[in-house]
């Protein structure tokens, strides 16, 4: 629960794994985010250790080299449950969100239809399948679209899509990313984050890129 009190001995945490790089399309991000978080926690006097992906951490938690997990993987297993998983079923603390937090956050098909079941407003889409007429399926939400990859993160695969020309080329560059893809309605507005810790939502954070599109 939030608040927790705040620990000034960095001993308490023990060895700390922090989990970087991996096998998804974000690895590049996950390794600069990684050797920054390391540096922050050797800064602050904790025992922790780079480790490169799942399957380096899962030889290391079977030898019990660490006592806990600041995990900072970019999609693919860090993100989509696997990871939380393991931990669980490991007894192993870890940093983020849950199982089930996780699966439904990175399968933005799945988070939809969560906000939706809740009634909560989201930008109309369509689920594509391979074979389905994507361009009845623009016709459908109306152009302008964005075409991405259901469980990539960030901006990876997605492609803004103002003209039915165009279309093919969104969902070719989409298709190279596993899983389902996603057609969305447009909508152009303030890019807002909102960190949860514990059980408290902190301040929005408005995202402002210096072009015009945001892309790692």
């Amino acid at each position: 629960a939030f608040p927790a009190p705040r620990v000034t001995d960095p001993s308490v945490f023990g060895r700390v794994a922090v989990l970087l790089g991996g096998t998804s399309s974000e690895r590049e991000v996950s390794l600069d985010s990684g050797r920054n978080v390391l540096d922050a926690l050797l800064s602050r006097g904790v025992d922790a250790t780079a480790v490169d992906g799942m399957a380096a951490l899962t030889e290391a938690l079977a030898q019990k080299k660490f006592d806990r997990v600041f995990n900072i993987l970019h999609g693919g297993e860090g993100e989509n449950g696997v990871l939380q998983g393991l931990l669980e079923a490991l007894g192993v603390p870890y940093t983020g969100s849950g199982v089930l937090g996780s699966a439904l956050a990175l399968d933005k098909i799945r988070s939809k239809q969560v906000w939706m079941a809740l009634g909560l407003p989201t930008p109309g889409y369509r689920r594509l399948a391979k074979g389905d007429d994507v361009h009845a399926a623009a016709r459908a939400i109306g152009l302008p679209v964005i075409v991405k990859p259901s469980c990539e993160g960030s901006s990876v695969g997605v492609s803004r899509v103002f003209d039915d020309a165009d279309l093919q080329a969104a969902i070719d560059l989409a298709v190279r990313y596993p899983g389902e893809l996603l057609m969305e309605q447009m909508i152009v507005g303030d890019e807002l984050t909102v960190a949860i810790l514990g059980d408290a939502a902190l301040p929005s954070t408005r995202i402002v890129p210096k072009g015009e599109w945001f892309d790692y």
